[in-house]
């Protein structure tokens, strides 16, 4: 029943953005998603407000569709068995969609901005980025596995809404 709901919801989230005008006149994303995502040289990690996270995990402004954090992770919905184990680690979706084999928390925060959210990433050194870091750590140690939805429905959705289409309508002048 839970996996239903997510996968609505995240139908309903996709259905509105493409309900609200032509979203292949949005600016799109030049940059890989893997680079944009992979940690830049010499970064270091801030420590942030874990408060502020949480008010950003639910905040659907800082996607471009209309979907927030919250969309796919309600009560720990959508995390994978490896979500509790410490950072970098394996993460499914980045794997499948980037290619990526392992993933730093903040790595992984960014590529939901990039794919499900479909917006661009957060500057490394923001106190946004550093803020969902600090409350998705919070989240992790009260996840236990087998206890969330399989799976992550959200991430079947493409960042590029033209991406569903056989043939792109936005190239088309």
């Amino acid at each position: 029943m839970k996996k239903l709901i997510i996968i609505s919801l995240c139908s309903l989230f996709a259905g509105t953005a493409l309900a609200a005008g032509n979203p292949c006149g949005k600016e799109q994303l030049t940059d890989s998603p893997t680079a944009m995502i992979t940690r830049p040289a010499n970064y270091k990690p801030a420590v942030g407000d874990a408060g502020l996270g949480k008010k950003l995990w639910m905040d659907t402004k800082l996607s471009t569709n209309g979907m927030s954090c919250n969309a796919c992770h309600a009560n720990h919905g959508a995390f994978q068995a490896s979500f509790a184990k410490p950072y970098p680690h394996k993460v499914q979706m980045a794997q499948d969609r980037l290619g990526l084999k392992l993933v730093h928390l903040d790595e992984m925060i960014q590529g939901c901005m990039v794919m499900p959210m479909a917006a661009k990433p957060l500057p490394w050194d923001s106190k946004e980025l550093a803020a969902l870091v600090a409350y998705t750590q919070t989240l992790q140690k009260t996840f236990r596995p087998g206890t969330a939805m399989p799976g992550n429905p959200c991430a079947m959705k493409p960042a590029n809404p033209c991406e569903m289409k056989a043939a792109n309508p936005c190239a088309r002048k």
